[in-house]
């Protein structure tokens, strides 16, 4: 971690910070002018804001098992510590998806430690498909972790290694 600029850490920390905090305002702002179940269209048949507890994973799975959650995320955050500390300077996006996927796990974690459940309130209908509701926190594991796997995918393309015609 000593080849990080101050620069660097100072996007990353700022970064961190604007999830979290985002998370959670977005989350009590919901969540005090919201009933339970309520739903609000922001675009008819495409996007509402449906407040909802999540009291699982994914798509509501395992629901109930919260201890379980707090040690899978407690072991998650370890290995995203060691996980930066290896990471070179080179892998910017790496680094980057880290610290939003770790910001992500605060989030819910927070949720899962203070109320025993995730507040989501992010809701899409897609080609007619309800997707799972889900919040902030969810959204920056998902960017993080696709920012981890592009580097692996185009680390080489990334680094300058090969051509894309290689």
């Amino acid at each position: 971690m000593k080849n990080i600029s101050k620069k660097n850490w100072v996007l990353y920390i700022v970064t961190f910070l604007v999830v979290v905090i985002g998370d959670q305002l977005t989350k009590i702002l919901v969540s005090s002018s919201m009933m339970l179940g309520q739903s609000q269209a922001i675009i008819d048949n495409f996007f509402y804001y449906t407040y909802s507890h999540n009291q699982g994973a994914a798509w509501g799975m395992l629901s109930g098992h919260i201890s379980l959650f707090v040690v899978v995320s407690l072991a998650a955050a370890i290995f995203m510590f060691y996980y930066f500390s290896k990471t070179t300077k080179a892998q910017r996006l790496t680094r980057y998806g880290i610290v939003l996927t770790f910001a992500g796990l605060v989030g819910n974690l927070t949720d899962r430690l203070y109320f025993g459940y995730v507040r989501d309130f992010i809701d899409f209908i897609i080609f007619g498909y309800d997707f799972p509701i889900f919040n902030i926190a969810d959204m920056a594991v998902v960017i993080g972790v696709g920012l981890i796997i592009l580097e692996i995918i185009f680390e080489d393309y990334i680094n300058g290694k090969k051509k894309i015609r290689d």
